[in-house]
Formats: structure tokens, sequence, C-alpha cells
């Protein structure tokens, strides 16, 4: 369950999605520039990871990169990082990243270890906190923020929502007569205050940079090429590390794959497609039992969901210390359940008791948040929101983590690698058809998801390096899952991902359903694990049919 302070962090989502900062420059070719041979010659000292109910094995650890890698005397950051230790004969490392982007790695590795296990037969399977995220100098936007969201739709007068997932999220409609410039005035004002909030880290946070993090993390392991797994946004990273280091990449894969050319407001409306048609394939398996909350007929109730999000907007239930549950509240669940065809049951039963008894407490524990961190703290920590921690760029204490830093450095790194700023004219403008693009993609998550239209206003303009530069990257054979039924990164991504990368790509098409495919399909587990482990690639095109 989310605490009070978890709580606050997802309802001002919006805030964290709307605000501005500094952001990285477009990035000199990678072996150009300042001298490095002090970070990549530095060596990881690894230690048991403290704290209790830790799986057996992991160690932790910690590795220095610049903070500007254009200036590398001007600062540095400590990222955080742990492992398990190869079983077998090893031939190196591989690098981990679970997605996000926000995603601690340190404690998904702590948590969910064991689906990787099978690679310590040849690897240390090692995960890290990226730049801005979990104990890597964490960026926030404070705690004040609140009542200042505006809502994603400045000329709709609906109830708040919140949510913590790949899209933004709505709060503190303004009025239907209110300037919609006067919302764009506030988000302004929200960017000064997140940029005090997260220190000098926020102007270097993208992905151009943390791909270079991982060309540190690879010489100070030891390894003289990267190998490397990356899920949904982790494939965005090893993707760009692809084309700044082609020489150095070793065996890659990436699972899930995220698009390298769509502009946020256009990966919104592929979201709310994908989610509309995750919810409509759970609705079509929920009515065929008959405790379902929406009955058994599937077109009815897709109408009961949209009737329970309607009443829940005109009047939230209380949740957790009191705090109002909206039906945005329940869409931003109903979206993070959705990932995984394995949380279904688990869905279905939550609804259950929130239709029939406004319970909420099952519903709740779809949000973000809660993880537990080597050390036993939370996920989401007991920070009060000043997000560069100790100020010189060392590790944090778990419990100095924000409450909100997960959706911060998910909008934060989102926008660093966006270079589009519409100016407030064209925003306004464009409100309406963007307002009637997204109802169309998704009546549950339109709305929802509308705030990604808006989530950079504010910032200076983001990088165009993965846009124009990654392509063609020249690297060995690389793998590129593709989920058909995937709910936030569709299989058009993989392919034409694959298409821009060239002739090292070759891809596998899981027919199943969810997000990412390792750990939901066995066959595409199995041929990851052999490419990794033995360098036995499937043909290209070739499939994993799906699974129950």
């Amino acid at each position: 369950m989310l605490s009070t302070h978890q709580r606050r962090a997802l309802i001002c989502a919006v805030t964290l999605a709307l605000l501005g900062a500094g952001l990285p420059s477009v990035a000199a070719a990678a072996d150009e520039g300042p001298d490095l041979s002090r970070f990549h010659d530095q060596r990881i000292r690894w230690t048991a990871c403290p704290g209790d109910d830790l799986p057996e094995g992991l160690q932790c650890g910690k590795v220095t990169v610049p903070l500007d890698y254009a200036r590398p005397a001007d600062g540095t950051l400590e990222l955080a990082m742990a492992r398990f230790t190869a079983t077998g004969r090893s031939r190196g490392s591989v690098l981990l990243n679970f997605g996000g982007p926000g995603g601690p790695g340190v404690s998904e590795l702590a948590g969910g270890g064991a689906d990787f296990m099978g690679l310590t037969n040849g690897y240390d399977v090692v995960a890290f906190d990226p730049r801005g995220v979990g104990r890597s100098s964490p960026v926030s936007c404070g705690d004040g923020m609140d009542s200042t969201a505006p809502d994603a739709d400045p000329d709709s007068d609906a109830d708040p929502g919140t949510g913590a997932d790949g899209g933004t999220e709505a709060e503190a409609a303004p009025e239907e007569s209110e300037d919609p410039r006067a919302a764009l005035d506030v988000l302004r004002k929200v960017a000064a205050e997140c940029a005090e909030h997260s220190g000098p880290v926020m102007e270097h946070i993208g992905t151009v940079d943390a791909a270079r993090d991982l060309d540190v993390m690879r010489a100070a392991l030891g390894d003289r090429k990267l190998n490397y797994l990356g899920f949904s946004y982790g494939t965005r990273l090893g993707a760009v590390y692809a084309a700044q280091f082609p020489g150095r990449t070793g065996r890659m894969v990436l699972d899930g794959v995220d698009t390298l050319t769509e502009p946020l407001a256009e990966q919104g409306v592929t979201g709310a497609q994908g989610q509309q048609t995750a919810l409509e394939d759970f609705l079509d398996w929920c009515t065929q039992d008959i405790n379902c909350a929406f009955g058994q007929d599937p077109r009815s109730a897709r109408e009961e969901v949209l009737r329970l999000i309607g009443s829940l907007d005109a009047d939230p239930v209380p949740a957790d210390f009191g705090i109002p549950f909206s039906g945005q509240d329940l869409v931003g669940a109903i979206g993070q359940a959705l990932y995984s065809k394995e949380l279904w049951p688990a869905l279905s039963q939550a609804l259950t008791s929130l239709v029939q008894d406004g319970d909420t407490r099952g519903i709740m524990r779809f949000f973000v948040g809660g993880g537990t961190f080597p050390g036993g703290g939370a996920a989401t920590g007991n920070g009060d929101g000043d997000g560069h921690g100790n100020g010189n760029g060392t590790l944090v204490d778990e419990g100095e983590i924000p409450f909100d830093n997960l959706p911060a450095a998910l909008m934060a790194i989102n926008c660093a690698d966006d270079p589009d700023r519409p100016s407030a004219d064209r925003i306004v403008q464009d409100l309406g058809r963007l307002r009637a693009a997204y109802e169309r993609a998704s009546p549950v998550f339109g709305r929802y998801r509308l705030a990604q239209a808006l989530m950079c206003y504010g910032r200076p303009r983001g990088t165009s390096y993965i846009r124009e530069e990654v392509r063609d990257v020249g690297t060995p054979k690389m793998l590129l899952v593709g989920t058909r039924g995937d709910p936030a990164t569709p299989y058009r991504w993989t392919t034409e991902t694959a298409d821009r990368l060239g002739s090292s790509a070759v891809v596998l098409d899981n027919k199943g359903e969810g997000h990412t495919g390792y750990s939901s399909s066995k066959c595409v587990h199995r041929k990851i694990d052999d490419f990794l482990l033995y360098g036995r690639l499937p043909a290209d095109g070739s499939s994993c049919g799906a699974e129950e």
C-alpha cells in the first residue's frame, strides 16, 4: 500500500510531468573530447548489500561518472550498483536496465533477481540506479505542488486524477472559463521549483549521458565489450549506446522496444490505444467468470467501466488516510495492472471489492511505489524532497530518496530526449484536435494520457541526437523482441527501430500478451538466454507462440 507521502507524490504527477529545467546539450562523438581515463580505470568495490530480507549473494557497489562529460573536472556523480556473481565460468558481466525511465535497478534486481539466475551460468548479472534515479542523485520536484498542477486539458472542467506510469496525469483542473495560458504560466513556476529541488544533475539527466555512464560501468567492470539486456525504456538506452560505441557493443538484447522517432504527443496516443486494447482483452477474459464485477457481457462491461470512472470522478470514495480515490485514480491503477496477464486475476478481484464494497485497498496496490531497496528502505523513501541529497554527487541513503523520484525522473528523462517544444499559442490552438485524437484512441485512457502532449512545456529543447543520429549502428548482431499484445510498446515500434538500427538488428516476434516477453514467455526467455550465454541467435523474423 502507498504511504500518505507516496500518495501525495502520485497526486502531483502532472506537476512532475510539466516541469522545467536545463537539459543536456547534444553530445559530441563519444570517443572525442576530454580525457576520461580516470573514470574508465576505476574498479568497483563489491560488498554484501546491507539490510534484511535480501536475496542471498546480492552484492552492492558504486561507480563514479562525470556530471558533465564535456567538462569532467567540474563535478562527479556516484551511481549505485548491485550484482549476482556468476556461478559458472564467467565471460564477464551483463548489465540490466528494467525500464521507466526512472526505475531504480538495484531494488528491481533485489526483488526480481530470480528471473535472471539462468544468466549467472555465464555472467555476473549487474543492475544500477541511473543518474537522477534511486540513490544516484535522485531528482525531485518537492512536496508543495499538489495544488498547483493544472489539468492536462485546460479547457475541461473534469475532476482531478492521478497516476505514475509512462503517461502523465491530470490534477487540479482549472475552471472551464479559465485561460489555458494561465495554466501554462503555472507550469513555468513549477519548472523553477523542480530545478531547485533536483540540483545540477537535472541538466545532464538524458539518455545520451546515461549511455556514456554505461560505458564507464563497462570499463569499471573490466569488460572489453558491453553485454546488455534492456527492457522498455532500457531499449532506448541500449540503442543510444550502440550508436555511440558500436565497437564496444557486445551481445545486446532489447525487449519491449521503445520508439526512437515518435514525438511524445504521438507516443501518448499510441499508449492510449495499447492500453485500450489490453483493457478490452481483460474484459473479454473477466466476463467469462461469474464473479466479474462488470457482468458477463463484454460490450456492456466496457460501458460499466466508463460509468464507474465517471461516478468516481463525480463522487470520489475515501482511500487510505481519507484521501479521495477518483475515477482517474482508477484509470491509472487499471493501466498498471494491464502490463501483465499474470495480474488479471488480482485486478478482477480488486475491481469486485471496489464495485461491491467501495473497498479501494486492492486496486490501490497497482499504483507504482513501495518496492524495497537493499538496506530495508522503501523505494520511495521518506525523503524531504531535496532531490540532490547531500549536494556533492555521492549516493544518498535509502531514506533520503524523494517520494516523487520515479515520476520526476520519468518526465525529466523523456523531455531531455525530446527536441519538440511547441509554443503556448500552438498548444492552445492544438488542444481541441489533441483531445479528440486521444478520446478516439481510448475512451478510458485518452484523457489520462493527454497530458503527455504538454509534459515538456517550460523546458529547454531536448537533444535531437536520438532522432537524427541513432541509426545504422554497425554493431555485431543484436536481438530485438517485440510482443504483439504489448500495451506499452507496440510491436510496430520493434520493426521500425530494427529498420533504423540497420543490418545489426534481428527481430523476434512474440505472439503473446503483456509488456515485454522475457518474464512472460518461456520461449522468449530461452532464446534471450541462448543468445547472451552462447551467442545463438534466432532467425530474423522468427516467432514465439502465445503462452498461457
